[in-house]
Parts: C-alpha cells; structure tokens; sequence
C-alpha cells in the first residue's frame, strides 16, 4: 500500500490540532464567525473530533481537529479516520511528529484480499517536519506484513506459505535464510516441533524457518516466533468456537518476522537471527498424544499432559537452538496461553523475563510508543506444577492455576545459557475495531520492540 503522506501539496488545508483545553484559550482569539461556526457544531475538541471551517464561499479553507492530552499515534490515526478525503498540512502538532505521520498511516490499513478494496479514497497528510520518513515506513511496512500474516485463513496461510513470506523477507534484505522440513526435523533434532507438526497433511509439513542478516562482529539478538499456523488442539480437541480465530495462533511469528524486517529496513547494527517452528497442530492417525513422552532438542524429556498445550513445545525446541549460540539478547513472542488474556485483558502482553533490567527497558519502550507489556512474575515456586514422575517435564500442569506462569516456567526450563531472555504471552488481535486497529491480526509489541533495540544498539 502507498502511504497516505506526501512531501508537499498545493491544496493542503491547514490542520491544526487542540487539546479541550488549549481551544478553550485558542478559541477566545479567533474571529467571532469562526467561534459562531465552531460552537454550531459543538467543536469542543474532544480527542478524534474534526472541524472543517469553509472560507465565504462555502468551501473548506482549514480544519480543526481534538486531541487528549497525551497525544499518540491513536489519536492522529482517530483524525485521519474522521476526516474528508482531501489533502491537509499539519499548522499545530502537539506531540511526536513521527507518531502523527504513523499513526496517520495506520488508520489507512486495509485487509482486503479477499473481497473488493474499499473505492473511498484516504485523507492524505504532508509528511510533518521532523517526521522520520525511514523510521515510519518501516515500522507501517513491518505492521502490515505482521497484520497481514495473521488475518490470512489458515488454508492460504499454512507452515510452507509462512516459510514463503519470511523467504520473500529474506530476499529483500539479503539474509540468509534455510527451512528444515518434515522428516528432516528428526535428523537435525528438533524433535518436539516434528511431533506437534506431523499429524498434518504432506503439504503442510512441520518445518524450521531460520533467517540470518547483519555483521557477524555486532551484537548477537535473536527472535523466536510461536508459528502454529491453524491449532485444533490435537487429539485434546477444542471446541468448535475454540478454533474460530486460531488462524491467529502464528501472531507470535507474524510479528517477529514484522520486526525483523524493520529491523533490516533501518539497518540496525545488530547480528540477527529469526527462529520460527512452523506447524499445523492437526488430527489424524499420526497425531501425537497424552501421556506421550518425547526427547527435547536440549535433552530433556518432556511428557504431554495436553496436545492443546503445543506451542511451548515447539518454542522450546527453537528456544534451545538459540540459547546454545548465548546471543546477547534473546525475545521470543507467541500466543501461548487463554490465562493470560484472563489475567490481563486483549490489550496488554504479559512480560516474562530472567533479566530485570531488560524487563524495566521493555517496560519503557512500551510505555514511550504507546505499545504497552505488562510484567508478570516468573515465580519459581510455581515450577512444581510441571513435574512428571517419569519425565524431566509435563507440558501442561495438573493445576488450573497461573497458567501463564507455568507456560513462562516451561519455556525457561530451555534457556540456560543466554542472561538476557524475555518472552512475550500476546494475543496478537484487536477483538473490537478502534482508529488505526481495525478489527483482526494485531502486531502487539514490535513498536517497543523496535524502540528496545534501537535504543540499546541504535
């Protein structure tokens, strides 16, 4: 999609933007027709309110547009959603000039593959100054794949079309990039993510997608993406509305495959590496399933108390290959557990990290672009509810209690070597559509994410 931002325009209107407050005190020096017009319509400058003020002739000679206090990019892409196609210029712009211009091209998203784009055309803005036109494009275009991925069906979005587009990726940065497919798994030991993955069709085989870019001297970060691209639970089957959205259960890879191409994009002075375990946890003879006990990558045995609970089995697969390099850094994200939605809602990632520092910096990331985490413990104690009589690990405990927790627990019990680990519980959807978030795949995280990494090796 072309952005809906431009260098200049010989038609621009003037946009200037207000708090309630500053119009209160900014509309006592406008001229008394344009107050008469302003309170006509009831402009108060509410966030997301618009205004259109016409010249003597009746045709639109500026606008007027409500912002909160904290201005973000929601509440430019709120502005851009409420006005009139046409061209505008920013007078006033209270806030990030970068956030406006993002979130002016997020409220122009579009998922659209499947039925007839939409013929309204989009307000377009004149980039504001101090834009950061690189940074912007990344992260839309890093948005997008993200949201994209997601809301593709899962029968136009299985284990090889991920593979494809994290190729594609690969190619457009010049990465390097292999796949490791089906029975090969069982030779370069990724056990757990062949066991979840084989009871799917031949042409939805399991595989490991590994992507590589950057100077091999920068600092080592490496990302890991839950890509289970349709869960039907396994023989532990969920019911019938338990899989209405679970195209979305690759949300974790989807976004780190976003980030790594922004990463790329803004050529981060980072040595990069991407680990994305991609299956479809189907049913059929081959199915793997309760009680079954399999040797990790890392060694461990791990028994299946759930086939439902398969995401953290094929993270911890990728988790091991990655933590036997110690990269500096290593962030894995996935759509792991129903306890944290519980715990924290549709909005709000839950934090898990072996590292305070590097928690209190995500925290911050999220808090600066308006992309929030929030940090639940990894409480030791809590570790017992995986024991198995006769294997290292249960995947799934005997306890309806702290589910996020455990999953957190599971996945650390396969990092050992690498300090700094953090991972992501995202839902990865917006359930009810808001300006800029239209209702779908979501790529929660990959803006502080981003904010992370360029702050710590930028």
């Amino acid at each position: 999609m072309t952005l809906p931002l431009i260098d200049k325009s010989a038609k621009a209107l003037g946009l200037t933007c207000f708090t309630a407050t500053q119009w209160d005190k900014a509309s006592h020096r406008e001229a008394s027709a344009t107050r008469a017009w302003a309170e006509a319509q009831g402009f108060t400058a509410k966030p997301g309110q618009v205004l259109l003020l016409p010249d003597a002739n009746g045709k639109p000679l500026r606008a007027l547009a409500g912002l909160p206090q904290d201005a973000n990019l929601w509440a430019y892409a709120a502005i851009a959603a409420a006005l009139p196609p046409g061209d505008y210029a920013l007078a006033t712009a209270p806030g990030n000039a970068t956030d406006a211009a993002l979130g002016w091209a997020l409220a122009g998203y579009r998922y659209e593959r499947y039925r007839k784009p939409a013929a309204k055309a989009l307000p377009r803005l004149v980039w504001p100054k101090g834009a950061d036109k690189a940074r912007v494009a990344a992260l839309y275009d890093g948005m997008a794949l993200a949201r994209d991925l997601i809301n593709a069906p899962s029968n136009d979005m299985g284990p090889a079309e991920l593979a494809a587009a994290a190729q594609s990726v690969a190619k457009r940065h010049k990465a390097t990039f292999r796949v490791i497919v089906g029975e090969a798994l069982l030779k370069a030991n990724y056990p757990l993510v062949h066991m979840v993955g084989r009871a799917a069709a031949k042409h939805r085989a399991p595989r490991l997608i590994d992507l590589n870019w950057g100077n091999p001297k920068a600092p080592k970060v490496t990302l890991v993406g839950k890509g289970v691209c349709f869960d039907t639970g396994g023989l532990d089957i969920k019911p019938s509305s338990g899989m209405l959205i679970m195209k979305k259960d690759m949300g974790g890879a989807a976004i780190m495959l976003g980030l790594a191409q922004a990463i790329m994009a803004l050529k981060l002075p980072i040595r990069l590496r991407l680990l994305i375990p991609a299956v479809e946890n189907a049913i059929s003879g081959d199915a793997f399933r309760p009680g079954d006990i399999v040797r990790s990558r890392k060694g461990l045995t791990v028994k299946i108390g759930n086939t439902d609970a398969e995401g953290r089995l094929i993270l911890a697969d990728a988790l091991a290959e990655a933590d036997a390099e110690q990269p500096e850094l290593l962030i894995n994200a996935a759509t792991l557990t129903g306890a944290a939605r519980v715990a924290l809602g549709p909005d709000l990632p839950a934090l898990f990290s072996t590292d305070d520092a590097l928690a209190d910096a995500m925290l911050a990331a999220g808090r600066a672009t308006a992309d929030p985490f929030w940090r639940l413990p990894l409480h030791a104690p809590y570790r017992e509810f995986l024991d198995s009589k006769i294997a290292d690990i249960n995947n799934a405990g005997d306890t309806p209690f702290a589910g996020s927790i455990t999953a957190a627990l599971f996945l650390r019990d396969f990092v050992s070597h690498t300090k700094a680990w953090a991972h992501l519980d995202v839902y990865a959807w917006t359930a009810r559509p808001k300006p800029g978030r239209p209702a779908g795949g979501e790529a929660m995280g990959l803006r502080a994410l981003l904010q992370l990494l360029t702050q710590r090796y930028g």
